[in-house]
């Protein structure tokens, strides 16, 4: 069992407090020459606030620009692009972190230029096994943590922990009203098939590498279930906004979402909820990867500092509407995150967590390709 399959918000939170005393931490901004400059952070879209920069800006002297994307696939191909020039940081997903090295698109961190004691131990200790470690040098520190799992329309669907299952993304009597991500709900339906013993194999065994034509067999089986229920789509989905939209104007009532799609719904008072299924519910981490043609290193690592204080942690959060690494944020934020999180994961679920493998090159493209054969059904 990996470190990071039992993990919880509040064990996290434990387990920082017991880590931050032997690591040790440089200044905040620890080079004279990143007291002034520009960072460029290419993040994903909802992620970076304007009240973010300004706060960098008036605590470092650094300017930061930011540019959003959708995906992890929009980020690499970008990068691949441009060879790794043109921003300072990124923030792919811990688990794809290898195709970047793979790539030669990003560095390995200084480890002497993070402030530790900012960061959740636990969080660094778990990302090691999960894509941040390559060959013994680590390519990304955590940013954040959070989960895929299922959002509802309060009014319109009822939903009990222990019973909501991502089956009733297959249910006939939602038709026209279910919202997906392409890729992650064919994973989403291979866990309840395997809970129900109709997948062809365990389903982790697919991402092993060497083990295409287990992926193969699996997705046969899965994409055959996920075209029965397409009928049942009102939108597919690729990015937070497109995700949002599906609730607020395009009438779902259920949903394979993002738990900051749900939280920022409920920030405007509509009566989306969220919760883990009982298979488990989708847990990934996303953190900072510095580019290979990056030209503004200490500003880069300025930044890292700054996101790893309990203030810009808090505003990460309320941005996002995802958990941030930083130790101490969660103490900044109010009673609507913590309500969230109570409904979102009640019981055993954050023991339940299943937290995304790391993906080669080889398993990302048939991947894609059962998803493209699922969205063209």
């Amino acid at each position: 069992m990996t470190v990071l399959s039992t993990l919880s918000r509040r064990t996290l939170l434990k387990a920082s407090a017991a880590g931050a005393a032997v690591l040790a931490a440089p200044a905040l901004v620890r080079n004279a020459r990143a007291s002034s400059g520009e960072v460029k952070i290419f993040a994903w879209a909802g992620y970076i606030s304007d009240e973010m920069l300004a706060d960098f800006q008036q605590k470092t002297g650094i300017k930061a620009t930011y540019t959003p994307y959708g995906t992890n696939d929009e980020l690499l191909n970008q990068l691949r692009a441009t060879k790794g020039r043109g921003f300072d940081l990124i923030m792919p997903t811990v688990d794809r972190v290898p195709n970047y090295v793979d790539f030669g698109l990003v560095q390995p961190i200084d480890d002497s230029k993070i402030k530790w004691d900012g960061v959740i131990s636990a969080l660094v200790k778990g990302s090691e096994t999960r894509g941040a470690m390559v060959d013994g040098k680590r390519y990304q520190v955590p940013s954040d943590w959070g989960t895929e799992a299922l959002a509802f329309n309060r009014d319109k669907v009822k939903a009990e922990y222990g019973t909501l299952s991502y089956g009733d993304l297959l249910r006939d009597d939602l038709g026209g009203k279910i919202t997906l991500r392409g890729h992650s709900s064919l994973i989403g339906i291979g866990l309840y098939l395997e809970s129900i013993g109709k997948l062809p194999h365990p389903l982790m065994e697919q991402f092993k590498p060497g083990n295409e034509a287990v992926a193969r067999a699996n997705f046969d089986a899965i994409l055959a279930e996920a075209v029965k229920a397409k009928k049942n789509v009102v939108q597919f989905w690729t990015n937070e906004n497109e995700a949002q939209g599906a609730f607020r104007t395009n009438g779902a009532v259920l949903g394979q979402t993002w738990d900051s799609t749900a939280y920022a719904l409920q920030k405007e008072n509509l009566p989306i909820g969220f919760m883990a299924p009982k298979e488990g519910a989708l847990a990934w981490m996303e953190g900072f990867s510095i580019p290979a043609g990056a030209e503004n290193l200490e500003q880069a690592y300025a930044f890292i500092n700054w996101f790893y204080t309990p203030e810009a942690g808090a505003m990460y959060t309320e941005k996002s509407g995802i958990a941030s690494a930083s130790v101490g944020a969660e103490d900044k934020l109010g009673e609507t995150w913590k309500s969230f999180v109570t409904e979102a994961y009640p019981a055993d679920a954050l023991d339940k967590l299943w937290w995304w493998p790391v993906q080669d090159p080889a398993y990302v493209a048939i991947r894609n390709e059962y998803q493209d054969r699922f969205l063209s059904a």
